[in-house]
């Protein structure tokens, strides 16, 4: 046991716009967590959020049964509101493990399996075609080689994703922007969605190439499809419920907005923040059309920290069972040949620094940094993020409102990564 500390926040703005923290430290026993790097990790972020890169922040350390909370700014930029422990935030591609986690528990069920073809619940992704090439016309195909599995959209290698250029660079980016394809809120539901992702071809042959983002969105309408319900529903009597994520959906209620904090952008010429989505009558405060399995949800950090302490407990939390200790492993192991990850690794930090990708989320396959090979998880494009690392029993969850288009979000989550892992020393 050793002795250790939390930190009763209290703060102000300054004259000069700048966060002043006041409070005191509350000394007690604790295991696991150490408190000089908690303390770091305390100034560490303080800055972030003094300097203006943020206006505010929550961050959740936890190792083993000891956890370390820190709610840090204003909800909204230039406001007074602070943040809370329950400020509920958008997820953004969080939302990818969930996703994967609800279509293994219909594997478990046997109502999917990993190797079949998805065109019995899929027709419109059955017979596919191919483009020639990335830059083709988009009637200039093949045949594809073979059907779309499960296993191909879990792990983004069903042939068709995020094109990593800029817009209109090909002729089958100007077409996902046509159809409405392009959008995290579109306003048709996943019938609509569905058919007309398949009016166009596919990028790549089934298997051949890793593609970020819109396997998981096709996932959802799957799981929606196979269950019979929509995929709130679904995720929420199967997982939110039993793990007790009472704050995580695709929307929030009226009675909870107030938790939501403004969501913010970067303007590409000056950096400065530009608002993004408010909270009242904004993309998240009603229920939407389309619930995307890629990046839809909204949770708080205590809840999306008991979907990651399930996953360190190999499927369990507090005596119930959601998933098998077989299906996390799976989940959280490699999947991708080296031929699968040129595009993934080429494309820098953002997503080639982890080595690996499992079922709807990176896996640490080498150690460049101060993560263990095995931790898994993701990063949110909204400003979010969240691993799990078992060699350490250690899970770190970064939750802000500003997007990561700006050089500021990516260096607080890195900050924020280097600290909490000196908690655990």
């Amino acid at each position: 046991m050793s002795k250790a500390t939390t930190w009763d926040m209290k703060g102000t703005w300054d004259s000069k716009g700048a966060w002043e923290t006041q409070g005191r430290w509350e000394e007690h026993h604790r295991a696991g967590l150490a408190e000089a790097g908690l303390r770091r990790m305390h100034d560490v972020l303080n800055g972030h959020v003094a300097s203006g890169a943020v206006p505010g922040l929550v961050a959740l350390v936890s190792r083993g049964d000891d956890t370390h909370v820190e709610a840090m700014g204003t909800m909204h930029a230039g406001g007074a509101e602070p943040m809370r422990r329950d400020t509920i935030f958008r997820m953004a591609s969080l939302t990818k493990p969930v996703t994967a986690a609800g279509v293994m528990i219909l594997v478990e069920e046997c109502r999917l399996r990993l190797d079949d073809p998805v065109d019995e619940w899929l027709p419109e992704l059955a017979d596919r075609r191919v483009l020639a090439r990335i830059d083709a016309p988009l009637d200039e195909t093949v045949p594809a080689a073979r059907p779309i599995t499960v296993r191909d959209l879990l792990t983004f290698t069903f042939g068709f994703g995020v094109v990593l250029a800029a817009p209109d660079t090909y002729p089958i980016q100007t077409a996902i922007r046509e159809l409405g394809l392009d959008t995290t809120s579109p306003d048709f539901g996943p019938e609509e969605w569905i058919r007309r992702l398949g009016t166009l071809p596919l990028m790549r042959q089934p298997g051949e190439l890793w593609q970020y983002h819109v396997g998981s969105d096709v996932l959802g309408v799957l799981v929606g499809r196979v269950a019979g319900q929509s995929l709130e529903g679904f995720l929420r009597e199967r997982l939110f419920t039993p793990l007790g994520m009472k704050d995580t959906g695709f929307h929030v209620p009226d009675d909870r907005i107030h938790r939501l904090p403004t969501s913010y952008a970067h303007n590409p010429e000056t950096g400065e923040l530009a608002v993004w989505d408010e909270a009242a009558g904004g993309k998240y405060s009603r229920l939407p059309e389309f619930q995307a399995g890629g990046d839809g949800l909204v949770s708080t950090v205590d809840d999306y920290h008991a979907f990651y302490r399930m996953l360190l407990n190999k499927g369990t939390l507090g005596g119930e069972r959601v998933l098998s200790r077989a299906s996390v492993e799976l989940m959280t192991m490699d999947h991708l040949t080296p031929e699968q990850k040129v595009e993934k690794d080429a494309f820098g930090d953002h997503f080639g620094r982890h080595g690996g990708f499992g079922f709807g989320m990176a896996v640490r396959t080498h150690r460049r940094d101060l993560a263990s090979p095995g931790q898994f998880g993701w990063d949110g494009g909204l400003g979010t993020t969240a691993y799990a690392d078992p060699a350490e029993d250690l899970v770190g969850i970064l939750l802000t409102q500003s997007a990561m288009d700006s050089v500021h979000t990516p260096r607080l989550h890195r900050d924020f990564w280097t600290t909490a892992y000196q908690a655990a020393s």
